[in-house]
C-alpha cells in the first residue's frame, strides 16, 4: 500500500507539466485529470513508477539541448533512445514499429504528459508541451519540435502515447 501511495503522489507531482510547461503554469494549482492507462500487450510490471516532474524536465532539457547541438542519431527511434539514456532513464532499444505495439519499459496512456512518447507506425518523438501538441523528434530538417496534430502528422494516422516506467527492483 505504501508503494501505491508513492505512485499516486508521483503522478500528481507531474501534473503541472500537463498545462504546457510554462513557468506560470507550473506554479498554478494543477487541475487533477489523471490519464487512464490503456492496455498494452507487453506490460507486466509488478513494481514500476512513472517519471517525477524533475525527471520529465530532465528528459525535455536533454531533448531540446539535442536540437541546439545537432546530435542527430541514425533515425528517430535511436534519437529518442539516446535522449532517455542521457537523461538517466535507460531502456532496451526498440524501433518505432515495436514501440507502437508496446514496449517493456513503457505504459500506454490515453492523454500525453511532457516526456511521454508519441508514436506512429514508423516514427517516434518525445512530447514537449502536451497543451500545444508539441513533440521533439528527428524531422526532415534534423532534430526539432513540431505539432503532432498538424496536417502532416494526422495523415500518418492516430498516434499512440507511452509513458516511461522506472523499475523499483
Amino acid at each position: 500500500m505504501h508503494d501505491r501511495a508513492k505512485v499516486i503522489v508521483a503522478g500528481v507531482c507531474t501534473l503541472a507539466l500537463c498545462t504546457g510547461g510554462t513557468a506560470r503554469a507550473q506554479h498554478a494549482t494543477p487541475t487533477v485529470a489523471v490519464s487512464a492507462p490503456v492496455r498494452s500487450r507487453n506490460l507486466h510490471h509488478s513494481r514500476a513508477r512513472t517519471l517525477s516532474k524533475d525527471d520529465r524536465s530532465s528528459v525535455i532539457a536533454v531533448a531540446l539541448h539535442s536540437k541546439k547541438t545537432g546530435h542527430a542519431r541514425r533515425d528517430c527511434s535511436h534519437l529518442v533512445h539516446s535522449i532517455y539514456e542521457r537523461a538517466g532513464f535507460p531502456y532496451s532499444y526498440v524501433d518505432s514499429e515495436d514501440l507502437f505495439e508496446g514496449a517493456k519499459s513503457f505504459q500506454r496512456v490515453a492523454k500525453p504528459e511532457a516526456a511521454d512518447l508519441v508514436v506512429w507506425h514508423g516514427h517516434v518523438g518525445i512530447v514537449v508541451r502536451p497543451a500545444k501538441h508539441e513533440f521533439f523528434s528527428l524531422l526532415s530538417k534534423g532534430p526539432g519540435v513540431d505539432d503532432y496534430r498538424s496536417r502532416y502528422w494526422r495523415a500518418r494516422g492516430r498516434p499512440r502515447f507511452y509513458r516511461y516506467l522506472k523499475s523499483d527492483s
